[in-house]
């Protein structure tokens, strides 16, 4: 990933690391001393990526709180019978239905593991599951505290306005 130096095949880790203010690291030949410098010059370019936008961070949970609405009437129709089959306690139409959603991306807001589950919103001529779904969250599934809308996987979510 990175050289130790001219006889490797250049300077590209010492400029790197000037640029962030880690200058003063030592590049030898020792390999402690360069496996410690490769890991501080990965943390300085992560850093550095992050804080110039070239790298997208996780949302926060904080953040995740800001995320745009629907209304239940403006969602598909296979969507807002999801929902209902949801406040009714099924029958739902496939087996992951009601499954817990572990929030891996972390765009919803963060909570105790179990507190979300995820339903499927079929999608017309599809031969799969799709990639439509609806996550809820609460401690009852048939009284959730909010629910969530995803049409692209869970890349994004809307918070479904009652």
């Amino acid at each position: 990933m990175f050289s130790t130096g001219p006889a490797e095949g250049g300077s590209q880790p010492r400029q790197a690391l000037r640029k962030w203010g880690l200058a003063s690291f030592n590049l030898g030949a020792n390999l402690g001393a360069n496996l410690f410098t490769r890991g501080a010059a990965a943390v300085a370019l992560t850093a550095g990526l992050l804080v110039a936008g070239g790298v997208q961070a996780r949302q926060s949970p904080e953040a995740a709180t800001a995320l745009p609405t629907v209304a239940l009437s403006a969602l598909p129709v296979q969507a807002q019978q999801t929902y209902r089959l949801v406040l009714s306690g099924g029958p739902f139409p496939y087996n992951k239905d009601g499954t817990v959603f572990f929030n891996r991306e972390r765009l919803l807001p963060s909570k105790a593991r179990g507190y979300y589950r995820e339903y499927t919103v079929r999608t017309p001529g599809a031969s799969n599951r799709g990639a439509r779904r609806i996550v809820c969250g609460g401690l009852q599934p048939t009284q959730p505290d909010a629910c969530f809308y995803t049409a692209d996987h869970y890349a994004s979510f809307r918070l479904i306005a009652r």
